[in-house]
């Protein structure tokens, strides 16, 4: 039953205060707190390399579709722009991160490339840092919270939102991976050309 009576905020906390009543808390989000890095960051935000597998970024997305989220992991050259290593799948698991490493295709010198990702759990976890680190890659992580120390691959997840994921409504997770791969491998690779290269394409 509405009494239609109009009371200010002051006045009803008074009120609640002397009649011994508490509000239900909200689910408050915690704050982001700044935590000692588990492994150095010898980036500090300088993307810039002069040759190939000098410096790789990684960092894992997730987008809807009708049949459940699609979890895609990319590892980008930051030379070349070029995506040397995906892997996608169905849930954001250890193996996720650890199969897109792209050390078979690219066959790193031990110490000579360096891995940059942000605090995600799975890039913190044992199976990560152990591949990495067996196959000659220090992982390097920048602060936590701070989404510009791996602000390449924000950007670069920036894009497909706009130019493949929020373009349409994806009904499969099937469907999602196929359009996925065209995107990586054939149109980003290949055709997608960026001015940080002389509008050359990453490939090219």
């Amino acid at each position: 039953m509405s009494l239609n009576i109009h009371v200010s905020h002051g006045t009803v906390e008074l009120l609640t205060q002397r009649a011994g009543l508490h509000g239900l808390p909200g689910n408050r989000r915690p704050r982001a707190k700044h935590v000692t890095p588990s492994v150095s960051d010898l980036v500090e935000r300088n993307f810039t390399r002069q040759a190939r597998d000098q410096l790789w970024v990684t960092d894992i997305t997730k987008h809807a579709t009708l049949e459940g989220k699609v979890y895609c992991a990319v590892v980008l050259d930051t030379f070349s722009r070029r995506v040397v290593g995906w892997s996608i799948d169905a849930s954001p698991t250890a193996a996720l991160a650890t199969n897109d490493l792209a050390i078979g295709n690219r066959n790193p010198q031990p110490g000579g490339t360096l891995i940059h990702s942000d605090h995600g759990v799975q890039f913190g976890c044992w199976a990560f840092t152990q591949r990495a680190r067996a196959s000659g890659l220090p992982p390097l992580m920048g602060s936590v919270g701070d989404c510009v120390d791996n602000a390449m691959m924000e950007s670069f997840w920036a894009r497909a939102q706009v130019e493949l994921l929020n373009r349409r409504r994806w009904r499969t997770r099937l469907e999602l991976s196929t359009a996925l791969f065209e995107y990586l491998e054939i149109f980003h690779n290949r055709q997608r050309r960026h001015s940080a290269l002389g509008m050359l394409s990453p490939v090219e």
